[in-house]
């Protein structure tokens, strides 16, 4: 009787017919943690949280610890060796330090488009181009009419970007009632966005040049280059090149995060293998894995099965792309932590102002609200429309210039690239820093709110038709 208990204890799996095991609670485990992965994993997930940082934020800007919350954001923090010292408070921090891995994966994400994606074909790719430009070009024109001159006509850039993670959010929040290709659109969209904008922060945003700094960043890209083109794929080279050209980027006067989308265009989009030549190196390496089998079948005293094990574990690290690898990596991470960072510490704003009469018509704020409220769509729609008639580019499958126009009108969500194009405008003037950031939010959330119910009514109209 103590025999057969002790042989139901030391049982802690059960078998399966095709030879796996699952132990006693791990069927229950995955029915919880499985969905949960892949809740994170989604994109909406990452405006979810941002938006929550956002409302977060703004409480305790406006709470009895807002001077606290102040204090902690504008915190002195430094790094020394020996007599060099590199101190930024802790927003600089965040937005020149942390925000370099979100434009790495913003550069990633372009480069993969336009190698394999929906960039990478012209007549694909000419509808978000032309569109991202039309919303660049009429949003600028906008907040410079309303700000031709003087020492706010430098926020012109603040209109131009819009925000994905917000944007896919919203189109998720409508579900199947719009066409697919509209999702594919406004991604495509947004990238060109970005990748634009990061050329606009580069040339127009850089106050002073240090050109031995700079030169020392050309000659690190260059090195990131000489990398891709020989064959180094693994993480660590890029990585510290990449950090000296981040540090030279920074004493050079152009802004450092954009240093990301540099390195991340070095990153090879190949593995070492082909798809049929890595197939049959798993099958010689089965092979040898069951050769290497003994009576017991236990892997852990078999040193020949480990061997094989971590052989295929290697491959398979080399055979999948280092740009879709370091992708994956970073996503979540930048997602979760990066993005939510830079809302808590940017979109703290304390609505102290004379009164709502003076904030709703200053210039900054008529400029910002009108070019992305306004301005966005106007360029979106009037640019898709041209071009389609034009027929130099295909519409949407299954999409109207009704559905266009309400993307135009999601692409009025400007919030992370606006606020910290703001940040590079306005770093100096606290006062009319804050309302530029009054001006994005709520022209953010008035963007999202019409284009939404636009895009609701449009998909009635359609399923009525």
């Amino acid at each position: 009787m103590n025999e057969d208990t002790g042989r139901k204890k030391k049982k802690t799996y059960s078998w399966l017919p095709d030879g796996s095991f699952l132990y006693p609670w791990e069927r229950t485990f995955d029915r919880l943690v499985t969905p949960f992965e892949e809740f994170i994993a989604r994109e909406t997930t990452s405006g979810l949280i941002l938006m929550a940082c956002t409302v977060l934020a703004l409480i305790i800007a406006n709470s009895p610890i807002r001077e606290l919350y102040t204090h902690v954001i504008h915190l002195p923090i430094g790094v020394s060796i020996g007599q060099w010292r590199l101190e930024r408070s802790f927003v600089h921090w965040i937005n020149e330090g942390l925000m370099a891995f979100f434009f790495f994966v913003v550069g990633l994400e372009i480069k993969r488009e336009i190698l394999v994606g929906e960039l990478s074909d012209l007549r694909s790719a000419g509808l978000p181009i032309v569109a991202a430009l039309g919303g660049m070009i009429i949003p600028a024109c906008i907040y410079y009419l309303f700000n031709p001159w003087g020492e706010y006509a430098i926020g012109w850039g603040i209109p131009m970007t819009t925000d994905i993670a917000f944007c896919i959010g919203a189109l998720v929040l409508i579900g199947r009632r719009i066409p697919q290709s509209l999702m594919i659109f406004l991604v495509s969209l947004a990238i060109v966005d970005d990748l634009a904008a990061v050329a606009v922060i580069a040339i127009f945003y850089t106050k002073t040049i240090q050109y031995l700094a700079l030169g020392t960043t050309v000659a690190a890209f260059f090195v990131l280059m000489v990398f891709n083109l020989s064959g180094v794929r693994r993480n660590v080279p890029y990585f510290l090149v990449g950090t000296v050209l981040w540090l030279s980027m920074l004493y050079s006067g152009v802004d450092a995060a954009v240093s990301g989308a540099l390195v991340a265009f070095c990153i090879p989009a190949r593995g070492r293998y082909n798809p049929a030549m890595f197939g049959g190196r798993l099958r010689e390496l089965a092979q040898k894995f069951d050769e290497a089998a003994q009576a017991q079948e236990c892997i852990l005293t078999n040193m020949e099965q480990q061997t094989v094990l971590k052989a295929i574990d290697c491959e398979g690290h080399l055979a999948e792309p280092p740009l879709q690898r370091m992708l994956d990596y970073l996503h979540l991470p930048v997602a979760l932590i990066v993005i939510p960072l830079f809302a808590l510490a940017n979109a703290g704003i304390t609505f102290d102002f004379p009164s709502p009469v003076t904030l709703a018509t200053h210039p900054v704020t008529l400029g910002v609200m009108c070019g992305l409220v306004l301005g966005k769509p106007l360029g979106i729609t009037l640019f898709s429309w041209i071009f389609i008639r034009m027929n130099i580019v295909a519409a949407p499958y299954g999409a109207t210039m009704r559905h266009v126009f309400g993307v135009g009108l999601l692409g009025g969500i400007g919030f992370t690239m606006s606020i910290f194009i703001a940040e590079l405008s306005f770093g100096g003037q606290p006062e009319t820093l804050a309302i530029a950031k009054t001006g994005i939010i709520f022209a953010s959330l008035i963007s999202g709110v019409l284009g939404i119910s636009w895009l609701w009514s449009a998909s009635l109209g359609s399923a009525e038709n």
